[in-house]
């Protein structure tokens, strides 16, 4: 497994794998890993030849009374849980390479948002949607796997998700591979 920390490092790596035409499967995680994230990863080899785990918590998500400090962490124990899982590269970006100094860009989920947590949670599914777009133009990947509550939410972010950021062919989504497990 090769740990990259940059979008440079990521982009080597993953043109090696396009230029022999294969195929890159992407599963997005905040870390502290169980065992629904490995069951992602294991859905995402069965459909792709070369599988990304990214793990990055985003600042921009949490909200002024929700604690980024206290989300739990285990990078050490995420590296170990994907190398055994055979993940081939792991993307672990820190918040300076995500959100670049004067970054102002943001993605406005608007009315989608409301439905699930955002009418309590101002600010959070515009976090959601602007990582979720940054790490998708960032990995490029043919197929994403994620949580079925992820992929709903991540539905409810705005149709960009699946329309103007996919290009309505560029990205398949799959949120079945998802049993909640802990």
């Amino acid at each position: 497994m090769q740990t990259v920390t940059t979008i440079a490092e990521l982009r080597l790596a993953l043109g090696k794998a396009r230029e022999t035409e294969k195929r890159v499967g992407f599963v997005p995680a905040m870390g502290y890993l169980y065992d629904g994230h490995l069951a992602l990863v294991e859905a995402s080899q069965q459909r792709n030849d070369i599988t990304v785990v990214s793990i990055y918590v985003n600042p921009t998500q949490f909200g002024p009374k929700e604690d980024l400090n206290t989300y739990p962490r285990d990078f050490p124990g995420d590296e170990k849980l994907c190398r055994n899982a055979g993940v081939a590269i792991l993307f672990a970006p820190d918040s300076r390479e995500i959100y670049p100094n004067r970054f102002d860009t943001f993605i406005e989920p608007g009315e989608l948002a409301k439905p699930l947590c955002g009418a309590f949670r101002p600010g959070h599914f515009r976090g959601v949607a602007t990582v979720v777009c940054k790490l998708f133009n960032i990995v490029q990947p043919v197929l994403f796997s994620s949580g079925k509550r992820i992929f709903s939410n991540a539905r409810s972010c705005g149709k960009w998700l699946l329309t103007e950021l996919s290009g309505r062919d560029r990205y398949s989504a799959d949120g079945s591979g998802a049993r909640r497990t802990r």
